[in-house]
């Protein structure tokens, strides 16, 4: 167990800009941005497990299916301001803390009211939006509209599917009536403690950097 979780941290420890599913490849076509936009959410296990909890403790809101669209609607908006401007400030370090914050909701078994949940989803995901811009600006500086187009088209239906499914799973699979169960807050202990990881890993980081030791 102790080597899987190792292996799951490494995993999740790779940057938020460097998951990318061609490789770095040129897209020109709209067909090039619905494959690139399906593959980012998937190749990034801090955005997956984001999403996968983001549905979780939608799942236990009066709103359970509508509720997740605040976070698409905020990553769009997030992948739009990186695109075509700069990037939102220390973004990977707030996404290793938006999995910190929300494994830990999730862990402590009480549903989110409607306005919390819309309120932390929206609000994290701006900069899980802005990591995927910066990453479509990055690989992408030459793109078309239309590669945009079926990027975000992508990048929205798929976290939206991932997000849908983990409830799903939570209420059906998991038939947890409410939020104080225990697979879901078991699911919340996994997420909270690779936000931990990734955000430990981000202070070291920087603090390495600002002693000159890199």
């Amino acid at each position: 167990m102790k080597k899987l979780l190792t292996a799951t941290f490494a995993l999740t420890a790779t940057p938020a800009l460097a998951h990318h599913p061609l490789g770095g490849a040129a897209m020109t076509t709209f067909s090039d941005g619905l494959l690139s936009g399906v593959g980012h959410p998937v190749l990034g296990f801090d955005h997956l497990f984001f999403v996968a909890l983001t549905g979780i403790a939608a799942a236990f809101t009066a709103h359970r299916a509508t509720a997740p669209l605040a976070y698409l609607a905020a990553m769009i908006a997030g992948v739009l301001i990186a695109t075509f401007g700069p990037a939102l400030p220390l973004a990977e370090a707030v996404i290793a803390v938006s999995l910190l914050a929300l494994g830990g909701v999730v862990l402590s078994g009480r549903a989110l009211s409607t306005p919390a949940a819309l309120a932390l989803f929206a609000g994290f995901g701006l900069f899980h939006g802005s990591a995927f811009g910066g990453a479509m600006a990055t690989a992408e500086a030459g793109a078309t509209g239309a590669v945009l187009a079926g990027y975000l088209i992508a990048l929205a239906a798929v976290q939206y599917a991932i997000a849908l499914g983990a409830g799903l799973v939570a209420t059906r699979v998991w038939t947890a009536t409410d939020a104080a169960a225990l697979q879901p807050r078991l699911a919340g202990a996994i997420v909270a403690g690779m936000g931990l990881f990734l955000t430990l890993e981000t202070v070291e980081g920087a603090a390495v950097s600002a002693l000159g030791w890199g």
